[in-house]
């Protein structure tokens, strides 16, 4: 888990995290919420990729979990121990972080992983799956549902935007953003372990209200590959997705966070999710309190009366 108190000024990184800036780069958790019998795991046999592997439990109708930056997939694990006797659950591991393998080098990393979902999404034979996705998972599946609207049933963007950059002001554009992206990008690359571990630890405290979460999140941040992460956030930060919103037909709820205790005020989080998503139609916002950027790990009860609503299709109060 990165955090941009390297890469911007005090003044930029306080507004950045007044507006849930942790939304631009996320850990990885364990969720302390696990079933006690262990999950019946399949990792799918004929889905070769080297930008993504794909964990299958469970039975039933079909949804898609996509973790974060530099998240490992147990940042779902939970969800999918809770969600696995009705649905199959796809539990999705983007190469390079939280220790998957990374052979790309400083090469593209959001589009070609949008291009293996698809692939998956078709070989595994799915028809029209819920995807959730976290973060930059979150981004991704918008981005999807984008691309292929046709492989999508729903989706559920979780404390994401469809411009990261956004958080800098309502003035930023994937152009502008660019200085900004190549030197987080190099900053990553270039920090010493000691001083990048000290770092995510000092981080950790605005990406969650619980402390388990937060050591896991630098757990999953510091096995994953920097060539993987330099890429992936000069991606993030200079994809901006808001063209194409007024065109989506695929339902999409933005779940996101606030905390009035360290996190995104209430109405600075309302202001800045009702900007970013105002073109898509039929957006359905749901604000989670009381919660920092992983709101699976801070409101687990909460936030898993939101999943099976979205998954039933219905509304969420």
């Amino acid at each position: 888990m990165l955090h941009l108190r390297h890469f911007v000024g005090r003044s930029t990184l306080r507004v950045l995290l007044l507006a849930s800036a942790s939304v631009l780069v996320a850990g990885a958790v364990v969720l302390a919420t696990q079933a006690d019998a262990a999950p019946a795991v399949q990792v799918s046999p004929a889905f070769a990729s080297d930008r993504l592997s794909v964990e299958v439990v469970g039975t039933g109708s079909d949804v898609i979990l996509i973790p974060g930056f530099a998240s490992s997939r147990e940042v779902w694990r939970a969800e999918a121990d809770r969600l696995k006797a009705t649905h199959r659950v796809h539990l999705v591991q983007l190469a390079g972080f939280a220790g998957e393998p990374w052979t790309h080098g400083d090469g593209p990393f959001v589009e070609p992983v949008i291009a293996e979902l698809a692939r998956y999404v078709r070989e595994a034979g799915l028809q029209r799956p819920a995807i959730i996705g976290h973060s930059m998972g979150g981004m991704s599946a918008v981005m999807l549902a984008q691309r292929h609207p046709g492989l999508v049933g729903r989706v559920m963007s979780v404390d994401s935007l469809p411009f990261f950059s956004a958080l800098f002001g309502p003035t930023a554009t994937a152009e502008s953003a660019r200085p900004f992206a190549q030197q987080a990008a190099a900053g990553i690359l270039a920090a010493d372990e000691a001083g990048y571990r000290a770092g995510q630890e000092r981080a950790a405290i605005g990406y969650s209200r619980t402390p388990a979460t937060r050591t896991a999140m630098v757990d999953w941040s510091m096995t994953s590959d920097r060539h993987a992460m330099a890429s992936a956030i000069s991606d993030v930060m200079t994809t901006d997705l808001r063209p194409g919103l007024a065109a989506m037909t695929v339902p999409v709820w933005a779940v996101y966070a606030a905390d009035a205790d360290g996190g995104a005020p209430a109405a600075m989080a309302d202001a800045m999710w009702t900007r970013e998503y105002a073109a898509l139609p039929g957006v359905r916002m749901i604000r989670v309190d009381d919660s920092r950027h992983f709101i699976m790990a801070d409101q687990p009860e909460r936030f898993a009366a939101i999943v099976d609503q979205f998954l039933a299709g219905a509304g969420a109060d």
